[in-house]
């Protein structure tokens, strides 16, 4: 993830910079939360519905990636209650597989 201007901070001072590199912090943590809050749902589910999903694995798995953030570009604000389930949380993408569940 990169600041404007392709990730370089041009500002001469340090002030700017800092202030630059904060708000960059705090979009990735952001980001992290977010990934990290729907990666803990995607795993409920896969419980409840009886897959197996060990501890061990888990620990393997980082809340980094951000391909499906859209940083730049056009923002559609809409109107979220339609777009929401009964818990306030946006509906996990499952895929049905052959065995019925997400692969």
């Amino acid at each position: 993830m990169f600041a404007h201007k392709q990730g370089r901070l041009r500002d001469r001072t340090f002030e700017n910079q800092a202030l630059k590199a904060s708000g960059l912090n705090l979009v990735t943590a952001a980001i992290v939360y977010w990934n990290t809050l729907y990666i803990g749902r995607a795993v409920e589910h896969l419980r409840a519905h009886r897959e197996m999903v060990p501890d061990g694995l888990l620990k393997h798995v980082a809340p980094l990636g951000w391909r499906h953030i859209s940083l730049t570009g056009d923002y559609l604000w809409q109107d979220v209650a339609g777009s929401v389930d009964a818990d306030g949380y946006r509906p996990l993408n499952v895929a049905e597989s052959r065995n019925g569940l997400a692969a």
